[in-house]
């Protein structure tokens, strides 16, 4: 670890001979959670950068009603301190409204309020430099050294480690990607990201239609079907699933959000837990089924009014999409998968629920030899969350699914790896780290003969 000055009396400017513990690239809630978990620790250099102006997460859905799936304890850092200053609790604390959210008795936060409450977070974290663009990492003789863009122009940074926290991207079909980019011109379709800012775009076409199976695509199919009448659209609703699918929360389905699940998973052979990823999609990207039922009740209530003008398709795989300036409509190609039958939607807007997907940063090609890699070519991940050929050096935050499981982008998962993350940092357990949670075995009991040997 650097021997550097104590934190209250660094300066922020860009020291050519500084060298940081630990370089943090992009600042959504895990490296934010990290930020703050890293403040308090003596003897730490850390330093988090982030290419935006602000912290801003999600803006495109912002939707008023929208909430977390996740309780309160769930924020940036309760679960590894419940002590900190940066807690969900103190922020309601500080900011008047401690007994209203006990009163609403619904633990799990509002989204707009959780981002305020990240917000409110980074405002107070020295190490956090906003408008600063990683272009280029390179390493030599033990140092990773960060070109970057910044503020006041170029500069450079050096740190001994890395913690990639750039988050992912919006995803879209590669049959659809054409009409989004802007081959079809003329066209309105677009990922939900950027929904809210387009919002009465979209409400001014005569069909709208969403694609996608999770909550995002509820939330929108919800929202737009309440003023279906008001502006007299057509709403039509496309999912591959088979139905739509309530997110499974039941407490011992809960219990693989733990220390040991992630154990078994990793030590699953590479293909085994890719196949048992796409099995697993109802335990993190089903939807609310409070949300589900409100769905239906809408539907029932329009209903007695006459016919609602919408159509829900399920089994309904979107394999081409088009642009028809004559009729200022989207054809969207679908096939029903169960009957394998092909047809055809119009609709003059449509909106992609369909997700996000991680993307590597293009710094990373400096570094290349630097990064272990699986048959696949992707991160391969070590169990404590490093991705180098060197143990401790570069660490993953939310781009290890495919090595730690479904837990992966799960909030409630997030001080979990930080505190293991600052472990191998630093040498020491700063936070106490969880081992055994669970009160089910993942994987097969060790036998003694006929005697199972129960671990404890």
């Amino acid at each position: 670890m650097s021997t550097t000055a104590p934190k209250e009396s660094q300066d922020t400017a860009p020291d050519s001979g500084r060298i940081y513990d630990l370089a943090g690239i992009g600042l959504g809630p895990f490296n934010l959670g990290l930020a703050a978990l890293a403040e308090p620790v003596d003897g730490l250099d850390a330093v988090f950068l982030e290419r935006r102006e602000s912290f801003d997460w999600h803006p495109g859905m912002m939707l008023e009603p929208a909430h977390l799936q996740v309780p309160f304890m769930a924020d940036l850092v309760t679960l590894a301190d419940p002590t900190s200053k940066f807690s969900f609790l103190n922020f309601l604390k500080q900011t008047g409204r401690l007994y209203r959210f006990y009163i609403r008795e619904n633990f799990c936060p509002l989204r707009a309020e959780f981002n305020q409450y990240c917000q409110w977070v980074a405002g107070q974290l020295d190490s956090v430099r906003f408008s600063t663009d990683v272009l280029d990492v390179s390493y030599d003789d033990g140092v990773y050294t960060l070109s970057l863009q910044g503020p006041g122009g170029a500069e450079v940074l050096r740190t001994r480690r890395l913690v990639l926290g750039t988050g992912t991207n919006p995803y879209i079909p590669a049959a659809c990607a054409g009409i989004v980019s802007g081959d079809g011109a003329g066209g309105l379709a677009l990922h939900n990201a950027e929904y809210l800012s387009r919002k009465s775009e979209l409400q001014a076409r005569r069909s709208i239609t969403i694609v996608g199976s999770g909550q995002s695509a509820a939330e929108l199919y919800y929202e737009l079907l309440q003023e279906i009448d008001v502006h007299g659209y057509q709403l039509n609703w496309v999912t591959r699933s088979g139905r739509f699918f309530p997110l499974e929360y039941t407490k011992l389905t809960l219990e693989m959000t733990s220390p040991e699940y992630v154990d078994y998973f990793h030590s699953l052979p590479a293909e085994q837990r890719d196949s048992l990823i796409d099995s697993q999609k109802n335990l993190y990207k089903g939807i609310n089924s409070e949300l589900i039922d409100g769905i239906y009740d809408l539907l029932y209530t329009k209903s007695l009014s006459g016919i609602v003008d919408t159509q829900l398709f399920t089994h309904s795989s979107v394999n081409a999409a088009s642009w028809d300036a004559g009729s200022g409509a989207h054809t969207l190609k679908l096939r029903h998968e169960e009957h394998g039958r092909d047809y055809s939607l119009e609709s003059e807007a449509v909106v992609f629920a369909t997700g996000y997907k991680y993307q590597e940063p293009g710094f990373l090609a400096g570094i290349e030899d630097r990064i272990r890699r699986d048959y696949r070519g992707r991160f391969d991940v070590e169990r404590n969350y490093s991705a180098g050929v060197e143990p401790g050096e570069i660490f993953v935050q939310n781009a290890e699914l495919h090595t730690h499981g479904f837990v992966t982008p799960d909030l409630g998962m997030a001080a979990y790896r930080n505190s293991w993350i600052l472990r191998e940092i630093t040498g020491r357990e700063v936070y106490p780290i969880e081992r055994s949670i669970a009160f089910q075995q993942f994987g097969a009991p060790v036998t003694t003969g006929a005697t199972v040997a129960v671990n404890a």
